[in-house]
């Protein structure tokens, strides 16, 4: 059983994908969060993404996988992701705890990435094609 249950979000683009990383914290992860009490993943999404990313607009959302790993920053405990893949309209920019937007490549730094995304999600992305890495 996880210790952590959050929802993220894949934009990818340009065979790229949308990172973030919060202010204080080494590791980059996904847009997305953790849900409120009562909270289903698609509103918890929404609500995080306008949080996080200004004002965007979430659309052609499909689920893509849930995902469980070490949690960044304390591997003496669990992260279980729900992640979705969408589009976004509108101009995303770095808001409220979010430091950095990047859009990270096959070439880009992987010790830099939250162990959920080293370990299962971007192998699994590639793997099915989503990502041509």
């Amino acid at each position: 059983m996880p210790n952590l249950t959050k929802v993220g979000i894949a934009i990818i683009e340009s065979n790229t994908i949308m990172l973030c990383r919060k202010r204080a914290e080494k590791h980059l992860i996904l847009p997305g969060g953790k849900p409120e009490a009562g909270e289903d993943a698609l509103t918890c999404l929404r609500r995080e993404l306008k949080e996080e990313l200004g004002e965007v607009k979430l659309d052609e959302i499909q689920f893509v996988g849930t995902y469980m790993d070490v949690l960044a920053g304390d591997a003496s405990k669990t992260v279980e992701v729900h992640l979705f893949m969408g589009r976004l309209t509108g101009q995303p920019r770095a808001s409220s705890e979010i430091e950095e937007l990047i859009y990270f490549g096959r070439d880009d730094d992987w010790s830099q990435l939250a162990p959920s995304l080293k370990n299962r999600i971007l192998p699994d992305l590639i793997q099915r094609k989503i990502l041509s890495w």
